[in-house]
């Protein structure tokens, strides 16, 4: 299982929200690069970084900080937050960024979406899907959670499957900054539906617990925030969790 700690961005400073709301911002006094030097030391090979900033904007950021990031050797980035257009996603490319996520465009474009996909290939790309529940199935939230689609989740990653996606981010906005715990259930129904894909879960990590029902139901990645700035437990334990 790969583990990917987490780095949220706002004006270059390390946060997490709660429940994607703005205005439940908690700010660490580390600084991004210590972070994810720390991470790399611990024994992470990959990282996942938010611009938030980017997210709320509608177009990236924080691009400086996150190439900064990309130079920590041996420690690869997933980054993304307000990418609209093909410039976004080159200029983080270029930026050292080894995946780009994308979000909003997922469900506001998918055909262009699916155009990157064919002409970057998967392996550029992480496909992130922000639901909420309601009832029974999952609505896929947009433009930095503040706006809900009528899309639903499955119907949208059989979609992109098809088109060929590989890399999948799932995060339940109603756990994501609440340390409440993972939604398991609801990443075990994805990965089994989806077995060839990389399922990412995200939002609500709590305990290695959580890492370690993850890695039994066969889900292949984890993003884990705001448990490790918390001290609730260390990259290298969640490592060793997953493994």
């Amino acid at each position: 299982m790969i583990i990917y700690p987490a780095i949220d961005l706002i004006s270059g400073q390390c946060v997490r929200l709660e429940e994607g709301d703005f205005a439940r911002t908690t700010t660490y006094d580390a600084t991004p690069i210590d972070v994810a030097k720390s991470y790399r030391q611990a024994g992470a090979i990959w990282m996942h970084v938010v611009d938030l900033d980017g997210a709320k904007a509608g177009s990236p950021k924080q691009s400086e900080v996150i190439s900064s990031l990309c130079d920590v050797e041996g420690l690869s980035v997933q980054a993304g937050g307000g990418v609209r257009c093909f410039d976004d996603v080159i200029s983080l490319l270029e930026a050292g960024v080894s995946r780009v996520v994308v979000g909003s465009l997922c469900v506001k474009d998918p055909d262009m979406v699916k155009s990157w996909l064919s002409s970057l290939g998967a392996a550029a790309l992480t496909l992130a899907l922000d639901v909420r529940p309601d009832g029974e199935n999952y609505k896929i939230a947009t433009h930095g959670w503040q706006e809900t689609s009528d899309r639903l989740l499955f119907d949208v990653v059989q979609d992109f499957v098809a088109a060929g996606g590989k890399h999948f981010l799932v995060t339940d906005i109603s756990r994501d900054g609440m340390l409440e715990g993972v939604n398991v259930e609801l990443m075990d129904q994805l990965q089994a539906r989806f077995p060839d894909v990389e399922m990412i879960a995200s939002g609500g990590v709590a305990t290695l617990n959580d890492v370690v029902e993850l890695n039994t139901k066969g889900v292949k990645a984890v993003i884990i925030g705001k448990a490790l700035y918390e001290g609730r437990f260390n990259v290298k334990e969640a490592l060793d969790a997953g493994a």
